[in-house]
């Protein structure tokens, strides 16, 4: 751990000074407290780190919770062992592919009857909440179950026994997206009605007590509540189509399904906060996780250390160093292949941007996580299906 400032501390070996800036910038709100947390994997975001874990008093800043509400992960141990699996790979992929939209979801047009039960709880969640989620996404119900594009993937994987493991990374679609942009538009109006003055537009804040952070926080929960589900419905589907690939039905061993994009209202240092994890994960004594390496690398299965400088976080994976602009000008359709030898995936350059190369290394990212989780099992990927 090092501390950068009073308000500021890093457990990153890797990081680039504009980052640094960022989180800086954002540590001197008034109502942090009482200190921003730096993740190893931390890295440049919008308003706030990617990466960072920012504890408030009596106010939330929306952008940084980020725009995809409840993003997470989740992974399911089977019965499997290696050796039990076919030699053919492709066929599960395709499988997949089939069973779980990969899309942004614009296209999706039914909702499968396993998501029936979901989407109903949902309804009543919304109502609850008294708010309507289709006046954001009136297609909301049919992204249920759906991964979505950009670094969100599923994997079969086995750890270092040889076990098989299922793991997918996604959160709460298009509608947390428009839910999220939503309140960083109104924290934007507000700001400028009340002539608040900035360090940066995107760290605009809700003041606790006010109806406009009632509001967010109700649709904040139902949106991370969407994304809990969302992964469910679709580890469901996955391990349908693994157990046909295999010859006979997934028995779940285990399942753990984290966030790492959220909110939550707990006590630290001695105060009631706020602690919004963009991009972190919650690391409470002996709470499992899950912290995935890039396309092609290592994924981790983790228990919680309870590190109280953290508040009790930890890193979600590997954290990018370049941009996916950038992954795309330094990297070849021939050096993905290569990262991805011995595994099964679409071999399109659609995915150039998800090079391996394009993220810190995920073994120097868990060293630097040493104090913060301890690993269970180190899991190596066999299938990789990724989004459009």
């Amino acid at each position: 751990m090092e501390t950068i400032s009073k308000r500021l501390v890093s457990w990153a070996s890797l990081i680039d000074g504009k980052t640094v800036d960022q989180a800086r910038t954002s540590s001197t709100m008034p109502f942090i407290y009482p200190h921003l947390a730096l993740m190893p994997d931390a890295h440049l975001g919008l308003g706030a780190t990617v990466g960072s874990v920012i504890p408030t008093l009596g106010a939330i800043m929306p952008a940084a919770v980020g725009v995809d509400i409840g993003c997470g992960m989740i992974a399911v141990r089977t019965q499997f062992a290696a050796s039990d699996l076919p030699t053919d790979r492709r066929p599960v992929r395709e499988q997949i592919e089939r069973a779980v939209p990969l899309s942004a979801g614009k296209q999706n047009r039914k909702v499968v009857a396993t998501a029936v039960p979901r989407i109903a709880e949902l309804e009543a969640l919304a109502e609850a909440k008294g708010f309507d989620p289709s006046r954001y996404a009136g297609n909301w119900r049919e992204q249920l179950g759906s991964l979505g594009s950009g670094n969100h993937f599923i994997e079969v994987s086995v750890d270092e026994l040889d076990r098989v493991w299922l793991f997918l990374h996604s959160g709460s679609r298009g509608v947390g997206n428009k839910i999220a942009q939503h309140h960083i538009a109104v924290a934007k109006r507000l700001a400028k009605q009340w002539w608040i003055d900035l360090p940066d537009p995107d760290l605009a804040y809700l003041v606790e007590g006010s109806p406009e952070f009632t509001r967010y926080i109700a649709e904040l929960r139902w949106a991370q509540h969407f994304a809990l589900l969302n992964r469910e419905e679709m580890m469901d589907r996955v391990a349908r189509q693994v157990g046909e690939w295999v010859g006979t039905p997934v028995e779940e061993q285990e399942r753990i399904n984290c966030h790492h994009n959220f909110t939550e209202s707990e006590e630290h240092f001695g105060k009631r906060v706020w602690v919004s994890r963009k991009g972190a994960i919650q690391a409470d004594l002996g709470r499992p996780g899950l912290i995935p390496g890039s396309m092609g690398t290592a994924s981790y299965v983790v228990e919680g250390l309870g590190h109280p400088m953290s508040l009790n976080s930890s890193p979600h994976g590997a954290g990018r160093e370049y941009s996916r602009t950038k992954a795309r000008q330094l990297f070849t359709h021939e050096q993905l292949r290569e990262a991805m030898v011995g595994i099964e995936f679409r071999d399109t350059d659609a995915f150039l941007d998800e090079i391996p190369q394009a993220y810190k290394p995920i073994d120097r990212v868990m060293s630097d996580a040493s104090e913060l989780v301890k690993v269970r099992h180190v899991l190596r990927q066999l299938v990789n299906v990724k989004g459009d």
